[in-house]
């Protein structure tokens, strides 16, 4: 990522940013970091990018994030539940799900995206989950923008502040990153399991189905 960003500038850090908000987790945090970092003008890199412009680096961000943002909104929002009936099972995904994200963005959709946008890997993934929810476009894009705003600042400001230590950093950072994805491993695999039981609970729970019903009167009869 910090070869790309090196390499391609503001353009790499476009892309990040959008695939990241569009439901891609690509490590866009890094990236904007380290963009910051560049533009301290006190990190030594292998690209043609080696300084660029603080204000330049948050702006192209906060549009990158609000570009993808959409994009996942409208994947989720126009595939709907057609889109739940053809991939949900690969991803432990029922119209029930919808029912219950439905019943929870109508009452708090605002603050949901607003946090989300702060919580990295969560927020790949809130544009996405706002459009099934059908939450209502201006909401959604106003709380994105605020989110992405705050989120862009504050890992820019932080990667310009480090400057020339941001590679003894991000080593630090590392360590502590094996020790978190590990977390996330064991923590993946309980929800995974949590939600195969859920669905194998409310397939038992649901009625059988009509032709099932009709069929079997039939052979009674």
């Amino acid at each position: 990522m910090e070869h790309f960003l090196a390499t391609w500038g503001y353009l790499a850090l476009f892309v990040a940013t959008f695939l990241s908000s569009m439901g891609i987790p690509v490590g866009s945090e890094v990236a904007i970091a380290f963009a910051g970092a560049l533009a301290s003008g006190q990190v030594i890199s292998t690209g043609g990018h080696d300084h660029l412009n603080l204000v330049l680096v948050i702006v192209v961000a906060v549009i990158g994030e609000v570009v993808g943002s959409i994009a996942g909104y409208a994947i989720g929002f126009y595939g709907g539940r057609p889109l739940v009936d053809r991939f949900g099972k690969y991803v432990l995904l029922t119209h029930k799900d919808l029912d219950r994200a439905e019943a929870w963005f109508d009452g708090r959709g605002e603050s949901v995206v607003l946090f989300a946008r702060l919580i990295p890997l969560v927020r790949s993934f809130i544009s996405l989950a706002a459009g099934l929810a059908e939450m209502a476009f201006a909401k959604f894009l106003v709380y994105t923008v605020i989110g992405s705003a705050a989120w862009c600042v504050a890992l820019a400001s932080l990667g310009y502040s480090l400057g020339a230590s941001w590679h003894h950093f991000i080593k630090a950072f590392s360590y502590a990153g094996y020790v978190a994805g590990a977390l996330v491993v064991i923590a993946f695999v309980l929800v995974i399991g949590h939600r195969i039981r859920t669905l194998r609970l409310e397939r038992d729970a649901s009625p059988p189905d009509e032709t099932q019903v009709d069929s079997s009167a039939r052979s009674v009869d």
